[in-house]
């Protein structure tokens, strides 16, 4: 029983979507403390480089990058599928960029169906390709950044909303059918964390509503019971947490990381 609850991923090969800067990069960067073997995919193959350069090498590890698209859902497998050179992987972190705020009333159909290819079609593909891996070790984890708007909707983020709830339903479902091969399937919501992505949320606020960036600012962080942001190295802790044996019994749940704001048990 010990050995099962262990916090060691030695060995293990971890596939992290989105992985050049923020929440990616800070989960990459968890798992290879952890003994994690990572690969990081992402658009900019420069980026990359310098990613992969940074991730510890803490128990003999060592990492690989993909250059990959997340707009192209049918080039993914295949570009990290050769990077990985014959590896199998067992840990699939699904990360990407979040759509465009606005209003749910103004959203085009096509921005519903480019959102769904990035976030949905994407996770599912890539599970498609590396669960028969997990089967076959018998040890698989899957973890889905995703919004703690599959809890409450948040205000002015419509197409985002949307398609988050439809990724939760996919992974509780997929969360289901797996776990009898020692597979887990989880979510994990993040709060406003100190990112590119918060970055240009607060700018759009600005711009929409005129008030100085420190306003906008410091009422965000009033509606948080921490009175702060998260790191983004807090978010992947948790998520590095979820990839390991000790989390074996949880699965199916989509956890806020959000200092406390989202307003429901």
């Amino acid at each position: 029983m010990n050995g099962m609850l262990s916090l060691d991923l030695s060995h293990k090969w971890a596939v992290i979507g989105g992985s050049t800067q923020g929440i990616g990069l800070a989960t990459a960067r968890a798992l290879a403390n952890l003994g994690a073997n990572c690969v990081l995919v992402a658009r900019n193959e420069q980026k990359l480089k310098a990613a992969v350069a940074s991730l510890p090498l803490a128990k003999g590890n060592h990492h690989r990058y993909a250059v990959a698209d997340y707009s192209s859902p049918n080039t993914l497998v295949p570009a990290i599928a050769q990077a990985m050179g014959g590896e199998k992987p067992v840990i699939l972190v699904n990360n990407t960029g979040g759509p465009a705020g606005g209003a749910i009333t103004d959203a085009t159909p096509e921005q519903f169906l480019a959102a769904f290819q990035q976030h949905l079609i994407c996770n599912h593909l890539l599970a498609q390709w590396i669960v028969p891996y997990m089967k076959q070790a018998g040890y698989g984890r899957i973890i889905n950044v995703v919004s703690t708007s599959v809890k409450i909707p948040l205000n002015g983020l419509g197409v985002s909303n949307t398609i988050r709830g439809a990724v939760a339903s996919w992974a509780k479902t997929m969360a289901n059918e797996l776990a009898q091969y020692g597979i887990t399937v989880n979510n994990v919501l993040p709060g406003a964390t100190e990112t590119e992505r918060l970055e240009a949320i607060i700018n759009n606020k600005v711009n929409q509503s005129g008030t100085e960036k420190t306003d906008i600012i410091a009422k965000m962080q009033a509606e948080i019971p921490a009175k702060r942001f998260g790191m983004p190295e807090e978010i992947g802790s948790v998520i590095a947490f979820l990839a390991t044996p000790a989390a074996g019994y949880v699965n199916g749940t989509s956890i806020p990381v959000d200092g406390g704001r989202t307003g429901s048990i």
